[in-house]
């Protein structure tokens, strides 16, 4: 063997040996950082089957296909499909069992509510086809903000309303008066005490209560509060006024502030 092919012969070996021992240095796996927002509430994630975002908070998805809600039972509930969080369910169910054996009968009367249903309501409202309280139409108010807070006494924009969440429940009656009195003031007392101890809590409180913001007293909006809590805490820092569109009237947002004035309109309990 020549000297020139022996050298070559040995770089070669010496090569190889140098291979087989190298060892793919391993990979450095980064967690993607969440915005400063969702950080702050680690909770959230959790909370609202997955990732936050604001297609959940402004309601723009379909509660039949999420797994973490479920089809309110036949006898629960005045209409059928209607749907709620999982988590709420079952507590609303443990709820409604204490209350028979009080003799409250608790009926739900609207649950989760999506984007195009409540611009189903906003809509017939906003072109009067369904009257407002007082029996007036809203066409017959022509600044936008204002017939926009007239229909607000009651109703939502829709991508500014909790009831896209899946935590809030309407019972028994949309009138205050029913639960001033008889079977309805009976129930409304059981469910601020009670109530309560299932998670429950009156959203829009009246106005003596220290609230003065949003809409109207209601004495039949709940909200199950262990899951609503963080969500509302979500909703406060991601959703934006422009964000609250596409139906007419939506461009009065930004002049009324939803965001401040009514989305966090609520009862104090209802997040502290």
């Amino acid at each position: 063997m020549t000297l020139p092919l022996m050298i070559s012969l040995l770089w070669f070996i010496s090569c190889s040996e140098k291979k087989s021992d190298f060892k793919m240095p391993a990979m450095e796996v980064k967690k993607i950082e969440t915005s400063a927002m969702v950080d702050s509430i680690p909770a959230v994630a959790d909370s609202i089957c997955g990732i936050p975002s604001l297609s959940y908070i402004t309601g723009k998805f379909d509660p039949k296909i999420m797994d973490c809600f479920q089809k309110i039972p036949n006898g629960l509930a005045d209409k059928p499909d209607l749907y709620l969080r999982k988590e709420v369910l079952e507590a609303y169910q443990m709820m409604k069992e204490a209350a028979n054996k009080d003799d409250i009968q608790l009926v739900i009367i609207s649950a989760t509510r999506n984007f195009d249903y409540q611009k189903g309501i906003w809509d017939r409202k906003w072109t009067g086809q369904t009257l407002l309280e007082g029996q007036t139409k809203a066409t017959d108010i022509k600044d936008p903000a204002a017939r926009a807070k007239a229909i607000m006494k009651y109703s939502a924009m829709p991508g500014a309303s909790r009831h896209h969440w899946g935590t809030d429940i309407d019972l028994n009656s949309l009138n205050n008066s029913w639960f001033s009195k008889g079977e309805g003031k009976k129930l409304y007392d059981w469910m601020q005490t009670e109530g309560k101890k299932f998670g429950f809590y009156q959203v829009y409180t009246s106005r003596d209560s220290g609230r003065k913001k949003g809409y109207e007293e209601e004495k039949w909006h709940y909200t199950y509060k262990p899951v609503s809590k963080d969500i509302t805490k979500l909703a406060d820092q991601m959703l934006t006024n422009q964000a609250i569109t596409g139906f007419p009237g939506s461009e009065a947002a930004t002049e009324i502030n939803v965001k401040d004035n009514y989305v966090m309109g609520i009862n104090p309990e209802c997040y502290e």
